[in-house]
């Protein structure tokens, strides 16, 4: 997989330096090199740009509000010489966050960071559009389709999968957060730490508790009004 970048930095120093570890990354393809956020904008219109290695202290627009109008599939790894910027930087949901004097060693640690990311979103639509996933179970593969999927529970560094039809759940040493992440949403809905749900397979929700065939689920306070939202789009 090749990922389209640019680097923006009003340092050209700065600038070349990241332009020449772009060339030797074999996974990068730079398509451009800019000084200032208000010239990257017209590189993001006229091509797809997958990464910006952007500079955050920069006249006119900065880095952080550069990063507010660029489009959702366009990610960014900030690059700054300033450590005050690092929780802001990953407020505006960057990969990463590296620190000038920059390494080709952090260079390329971000830039993996960046192409493992489009991967699993790869791997996701893939998996989505096919309407099944492969678990690994007991040495095997097992297939499952989504739309057998009651509910999935996580137990310490295992997930078990409940299925309409089978009377025991489906085990696989997973997190939760993998497993989150290869399910269609808003179908699927993580309403607990160790809880996920199959929304079309709720009989019904009593007291934040949600309950699926003889499962009663609790709901949890940070999950309570992204359920909500659901709800409300979904009740007369």
């Amino acid at each position: 997989m090749i990922l389209n970048c640019i680097i923006i930095d009003d340092e050209p120093l700065a600038a070349d330096l990241l332009a020449s570890y772009a060339k030797k990354t074999l996974f990068l393809n730079l398509i451009g090199v800019f000084n200032s956020a208000v010239e990257g904008v017209k590189a993001i219109r006229e091509n797809r740009v997958d990464l910006i290695f952007l500079d955050i202290q920069m006249p006119e627009l900065s880095g952080l509000e550069f990063a507010k109008i660029l489009p959702k599939d366009t990610k960014i790894i900030f690059t700054t010489a300033f450590s005050q910027y690092a929780v802001e930087g990953y407020k505006a949901n960057a990969l990463d966050y590296l620190m000038k004097p920059i390494s080709y060693e952090a260079f390329f640690a971000g830039a993996s960071r960046a192409l493992e990311w489009f991967q699993n979103m790869r791997h996701i639509e893939v998996v989505t559009n096919d309407r099944f996933i492969f678990i690994k179970s007991e040495y095997k593969l097992v297939k499952v389709m989504f739309d057998e999927i009651l509910y999935i529970e996580g137990v310490k560094d295992y997930v078990k999968i409940y299925l309409a039809d089978e009377h025991k759940p489906i085990m696989s040493l997973m997190n939760m957060k993998k497993i989150e992440e290869s399910l269609p949403k808003p179908e699927f809905m993580r309403i607990h730490r160790s809880y996920i749900v199959h929304m079309k397979m709720i009989d019904g929700i009593d007291r934040f508790r949600v309950v699926i065939k003889d499962a009663v689920l609790p709901i949890s306070d940070s999950y309570k009004s992204k359920l909500q939202d659901y709800l409300d789009g979904h009740t007369i």
